[in-house]
């Protein structure tokens, strides 16, 4: 029995153990697949990101060459157009971003639509500009009366008229002037000549003219003037004179224009003295002489009768040797001419 035991346990002790299975780490595995899974989901975060910069840039660098495309195209035609259209290009750009390619064709119609309705609505500016243009040309050009002082020598003008409407002062009906005392120039002639230079130019400037007289035998009194000047749709009423002193030293030109305080015409004195100073001061820039200033005056029968804004202005002293021969030069004439002009130019700008 005991023998039998003992080799049991021999038989025991020989025999090799069996291997348990070894149990796989899961804890490990988990933790491996962790760490890959956010390794990929990294990489996959920063691929977008630097996806979305290459977008955005891509976006801006397509949104600038719109925006110069249509700055190219538009100009500066109608800035608040080009600007709707860089808004509509940059809006089209990123919308097509996401598009398939049959939303794009929509896409596409639709700007094609966008740029024709651009084009309609400029095409309609630039009619209602041009009726307007043609709107403007079609009104009545200014009107500027000119009156020529004086007349020939040989016009007897000795009858009386009021110097004033309703007035009880009589004067004759108009004077035949002074003379250059130097030039030999008679004032009518002087007058008439430069008034015929001033209707050309005038004329030239788009301005309609009328004049009391265009030769030296026409009689016609100062009142006469004055109401033609009227008649004839005057905006303005512009009298060309050249003055006399017994001091030949005395020169220089000057304006003369109703007073606020005239009875007949006061109303008119602020447009009138605006008129005399416009002329006065343009004249004597032009034509280099000296100015004596705008001055009052209410004795005067062709400043009386105007029913327009009236001056007279007093070219220069046919009794001063500086002022009578210059006055008597055709070089010189011209500047006269065209200061006169300028000084209408201002008046009508001024007011």
């Amino acid at each position: 029995m005991k023998q039998k035991l003992d080799k049991k346990r021999n038989l025991k002790e020989q025999t090799p153990k069996k291997r348990g299975k070894k149990e796989l780490p899961v804890t490990g595995i988990l933790a491996g697949v962790v760490v890959i899974l956010l390794g990929l989901l990294t990489v996959l975060i920063f691929g977008l990101r630097n996806q979305e910069r290459m977008d955005k840039n891509q976006k801006e660098a397509r949104r600038e060459t719109e925006t110069e495309h249509i700055s190219e195209n538009k100009g500066a035609e109608n800035s608040s157009e080009a600007g709707k259209l860089e808004q509509s290009a940059s809006e089209a750009f990123e919308t097509a971003e996401n598009m398939s390619p049959s939303e794009s064709g929509l896409e596409q119609k639709m700007m094609s639509e966008t740029e024709s309705e651009s084009e309609t609505e400029s095409e309609s500016e630039t009619e209602s500009e041009s009726e307007t243009e043609s709107e403007s040309e079609t009104e009545p050009p200014l009107t500027v009366a000119i009156d020529p002082g004086h007349q020939g020598n040989w016009v007897d003008m000795s009858e009386k008229e009021p110097s004033a409407p309703g007035s009880s002062e009589m004067k004759a009906k108009a004077t035949t002037g002074t003379q250059g005392s130097y030039s030999g120039k008679a004032e009518y002639e002087l007058n008439l000549e430069i008034s015929l230079l001033l209707r050309d130019e005038l004329e030239k400037r788009g301005y309609r003219v009328v004049l009391t007289r265009e030769d030296n035998d026409t009689a016609i009194s100062n009142a006469e003037r004055a109401l033609l000047a009227y008649e004839e749709g005057g905006d303005i009423y512009v009298r060309i004179h050249a003055n006399g002193s017994e001091d030949p030293s005395v020169s220089g030109a000057l304006a003369m224009v109703p007073s606020p305080a005239n009875p007949y015409v006061g109303d008119m004195a602020e447009n009138s003295y605006l008129l005399g100073e416009s002329i006065l001061n343009a004249y004597c820039e032009k034509a280099s002489f000296s100015s004596l200033g705008v001055q009052y005056y209410d004795n005067m029968t062709g400043i009386n009768w105007s029913k327009l804004p009236v001056m007279i202005l007093e070219m220069g002293f046919m009794t001063n040797q500086s002022d009578d021969l210059r006055m008597a030069d055709a070089s010189v004439q011209k500047l006269m001419a065209e200061g006169i002009a300028d000084g209408i130019d201002a008046y009508f700008e001024r007011r």
